[in-house]
C-alpha cells in the first residue's frame, strides 16, 4: 500500500524520542527510563491525528503504556500479539512503520482502523468483530509448538468487555487444556463502547478492590523479581510461590486459576516500567498465563477522562485544547438517523404493547435502545457483547409469548446465524430482528460492512425480510411485525440518516409480502429494495424531466418476494433493473431471477449491488460508487440499456 507521507506541520509535533521509532526494533534501544517520555509523546500524537482526522480514540488511549512495553519487551513480529477488536490498536500501528501513514487512518485508500495481515507483518491476526484474540493467539501457539518453535510467545490482548463474548471463554476452556505458551492480556477499563454489564464486571471490580488480594499479589511480585536467582530452580520456585498463593487468595481468584491459568494482578496498566517488570518476568513463565491490567479508557487527556466515555469512543473531529467536539451546523430540519427513529418508535409501541421488550448485545447507543433502557429500564435488555445469546435469550422471551425486538448490527448478526436457525426460525417463535447497519457502513470497512444478511437470511425457512425505503415504512414495518404472531421478521436499514424530516406519521399495517408500485414507465422498471430506492427515485425524476419515463417498483420484502407486483413486471418489461444495498451473489436480484426462472419468463435483469468482494472502507457514497449502485451508476446502467451495450460493474 503507497503510504501518503505526513504534513510538515504534523512532522514538527513529533519530539525528538519518537521521531526516532520507527518500529519496534528502535524502541529496544532505548532505556526503559525512556519510555516514560515515549508513551507521552505517543498518546500526544494519536490526540493530535484524531482530533483533526477523526477515528477511534478513548480505547487506545487507555493502552498506550501497555502497548509500548508489549513492543519493548517482546520481539515482535515474530513474537505474535494479537489485539481484540483493534479499536485500541492505534498505538501498535504508529509504532510499527505506520507513524507517517497514520494521518489516513479510515480514509478512504488509507490504511486501516482495524490490525489487517496484509497491511503490516506486525498484524498477526485481522480483527474487526470482538472476543477472538484469545482463540487466535491459541491457534498461533499450538502451531508454533507444532513447528518446534518453542521460543516464540503469543500475546493476547482482551477487554473486560470483549471478555464477555462467548468465544472469548470457549477459547480460555481450551487453552488451560494444554500446555500453550501464551498470555492474555486483560485489559480492563469497565467499559467496550457502553458501559459493561453482568456478573463477570461485578467479578473484575471485586478483583480490583481487594486489599487482602493486592496485598498478597504485591508480594508475589517481590518473590518473583528475585526469580533469576534462583537458577535451575526457578520453574520449582514459582510452582511454590503459585501453591502458596492458590492456598491464600480470595475466592473470587477461582475464576481463572480454575481454567488452569496462572493469574497476575491486578496491575496498573499505565505504570510503563512497572510493566516492562512484570512482561520480562512473565516470559520466562512457560504454560497459559493470564495477566490482568487496570486501565482507563481516554487516559491523559482530560475531557475524556472526565466526560462521557461512549462518546469519546469515536468522538469525531474535536479541538484539543478545550474538548469541543465539532458538529455540522444545521440550517434545517433534517432527517433523523434509521437508529434514532427504531430507538424512538419502540417505545411508542411498547407503551401500546405490554408484551414488547428490546435486546441488544452492548450496542444501546449505537442502536439507540438507549432511549428504552431510560425510560422502560425493566423491558429493554443489554445482555453484553453476546451476539448468539441475545438471539436464544429472544427466543426465550417470545416463546412465553412476550414480543422481542432484537436489534443487532448486520455484520454482528453473522455471528449468531445458528441461533437464528435453530432457536428461531425452526420452532417459528415471533423474535423481530432490527438488522442497523445493512449495508455498507463506511470507515470501519470490511468487517463491519453489512452486506450479507439479505443472502443468509433468504435461505432460512419461516423467515420473513424486510427493508424501508424511508423512515416511514420503518415505522410501518416495526407496527406490522408486532401486531400478530408473523413468526421470525428481519427489518433491515442502513447507517445514517433517512430522507424524511418529518418523520412520526401514524402507524399503517403493511401486508406481509407486498411491494409498491411508486411510479409507471416505458420499457425499463427498476426494483429497489431498501433506503437504495431513494436513489432510484431521483434517477426516475432526471429522465421525466427528458420524456423518458421508467418505472419504479419498491420490493419492501425480499422474503416472501410480491408475486403479483413480478407477474406485473415481467408481463411488462425486457429490461429490468434491480438495486440493492447488500451483495448481489443471493441477495434480492437473484431471488428476482429466480422468479423469473421459476415462472418461464424472458427478460433481461441487471442486477446492481455489493459485487463479490470484500469492499475496503471509506465515505458511503464513495464505496456505493465504487461498488456500482449510486444514483449515477443506475443512470450509466440506464444509458448502457439504451444504447443496447453491457455494463460490466467491478470494485
Amino acid at each position: 500500500m503507497a503510504l501518503i507521507p505526513l504534513t510538515p506541520i504534523l512532522h514538527n509535533k513529533l519530539s525528538s524520542i519518537l521521531n526516532t521509532v520507527n518500529n519496534p526494533s528502535d524502541l529496544k534501544k532505548l532505556e526503559v527510563s525512556d519510555l516514560l517520555q515515549v508513551s507521552e509523546e505517543l498518546r500526544q500524537f494519536i490526540i493530535d491525528i484524531v482530533s483533526v482526522h477523526g477515528g477511534h480514540f478513548g480505547a487506545s488511549l487507555g493502552v498506550v503504556e501497555l502497548t509500548v512495553a508489549l513492543h519493548y519487551v517482546f520481539n515482535t513480529p515474530y513474537d505474535q500479539l494479537v489485539w481484540d477488536v483493534g479499536h485500541q490498536a492505534y498505538g501498535h500501528k504508529i509504532l510499527t512503520g505506520r507513524k507517517d501513514a497514520f494521518h489516513t487512518n479510515r480514509k478512504y485508500k488509507g490504511i486501516s482502523g482495524f490490525p489487517k495481515r496484509d497491511e503490516s507483518e506486525y498484524d498477526a491476526f485481522g480483527v474487526g468483530h470482538s472476543s477472538t484474540s484469545i482463540g487466535a493467539a491459541l491457534g498461533m501457539s499450538i502451531a508454533s509448538k507444532l513447528k518446534g518453535e518453542t521460543d516464540k510467545q503469543h500475546i493476547a490482548v482482551i477487554g473486560d468487555g470483549a471478555l464477555t463474548g462467548g468465544q472469548a471463554f470457549e477459547a480460555l476452556n481450551h487453552a488451560g487444556m494444554g500446555d500453550s505458551n501464551m498470555l492474555v492480556v486483560l485489559n480492563d477499563n469497565c467499559m467496550s463502547i457502553d458501559p459493561n454489564v453482568g456478573a463477570l464486571k461485578e467479578y473484575l471490580t471485586d478483583i480490583t478492590t481487594s486489599h487482602t488480594y493486592n496485598k498478597i499479589k504485591d508480594e508475589v511480585w517481590d518473590l518473583l523479581g528475585k526469580i533469576s536467582k534462583f537458577g535451575p530452580n526457578a520453574q520449582a520456585v514459582v510452582q511454590k510461590i503459585e501453591n502458596a498463593v492458590k492456598s491464600s487468595m480470595l475466592e473470587q481468584s477461582n475464576y481463572f486459576e480454575s481454567l488452569n491459568f496462572r493469574y497476575f494482578g491486578p496491575v496498573d496498566g499505565h505504570d510503563v516500567e512497572h510493566m516492562v517488570k512484570i512482561l520480562e518476568d512473565l516470559k520466562d513463565i512457560p504454560g497459559p498465563k493470564i495477566l490482568h491490567c487496570i486501565t482507563q479508557k481516554g487516559k491523559g487527556y482530560k475531557p475524556a477522562e472526565e466526560g462521557d466515555t461512549t462518546k469519546w469512543h469515536a468522538p469525531g473531529i474535536f479541538d484539543k485544547n478545550t474538548g469541543e467536539i465539532f458538529k455540522v451546523t444545521k440550517t434545517k430540519v433534517e432527517a433523523p438517523k434509521y437508529q434514532d427513529v427504531f430507538g424512538h418508535t419502540i417505545i411508542e409501541l411498547a407503551k401500546e404493547n405490554e408484551k414488547i421488550v428490546g435486546v441488544t448485545p452492548a450496542m444501546p447507543s449505537g442502536c439507540s435502545l438507549k432511549y428504552m433502557m431510560q425510560e422502560m429500564p425493566d423491558r429493554a435488555f443489554d445482555v453484553g457483547i453476546a451476539e448468539q445469546h441475545a438471539v436464544t435469550f429472544s427466543a426465550g422471551m417470545a416463546s412465553q409469548g412476550l414480543i422481542p425486538f432484537c436489534n443487532i448490527y448486520s455484520s454482528f448478526m453473522q455471528r449468531a446465524f445458528d441461533q437464528v436457525v435453530h432457536d428461531v426460525a425452526i420452532q417459528k417463535l415471533n423474535v423481530i430482528f432490527c438488522l442497523d447497519r445493512a449495508g455498507l457502513v463506511g470507515e470501519d470497512g470490511p468487517t463491519h460492512h453489512g452486506s450479507f444478511d439479505i443472502a443468509y437470511f433468504r435461505c432460512i425457512p419461516n423467515m420473513i425480510i424486510s427493508a424501508p425505503m424511508n423512515e416511514e415504512e420503518l415505522r410501518n414495518l416495526m407496527f406490522t411485525a408486532q401486531e400478530k404472531d408473523q413468526g421470525p421478521f428481519t427489518i433491515r436499514y442502513p447507517r445514517g440518516k433517512g430522507v424524511m424530516p418529518e418523520w412520526q406519521t401514524p402507524f399503517k399495517s403493511i401486508e406481509i409480502g407486498t411491494g409498491r408500485k411508486l411510479r409507471s414507465g416505458k420499457d425499463i422498471a427498476i426494483l429497489s429494495f431498501g433506503h437504495v430506492g431513494n436513489y432510484a427515485t431521483d434517477v426516475c425524476n432526471d429522465y421525466d424531466k427528458d420524456g423518458f419515463h421508467i418505472a419504479h417498483y419498491d420490493l419492501r420484502f425480499a422474503k416472501p418476494l410480491d408475486q403479483n407486483l413480478l407477474h406485473e413486471v415481467f408481463q411488462n418489461y425486457d429490461h429490468i433493473i434491480t438495486v440493492e444495498d447488500g451483495c448481489i451473489t443471493g441477495g434480492v436480484g437473484s431471488a428476482v431471477i429466480e422468479f423469473m426462472a421459476d415462472h418461464q419468463y424472458h427478460a433481461s435483469v441487471y442486477r446492481l449491488g455489493i459485487p463479490d468482494a470484500f469492499i475496503e472502507h471509506g465515505p458511503q457514497l464513495q464505496l456505493q460508487a465504487d461498488c456500482g449502485y449510486d444514483k449515477e451508476s443506475i443512470k450509466t446502467k440506464i444509458e448502457q440499456i439504451k444504447n443496447g451495450q453491457q455494463l460490466v460493474v467491478s470494485c
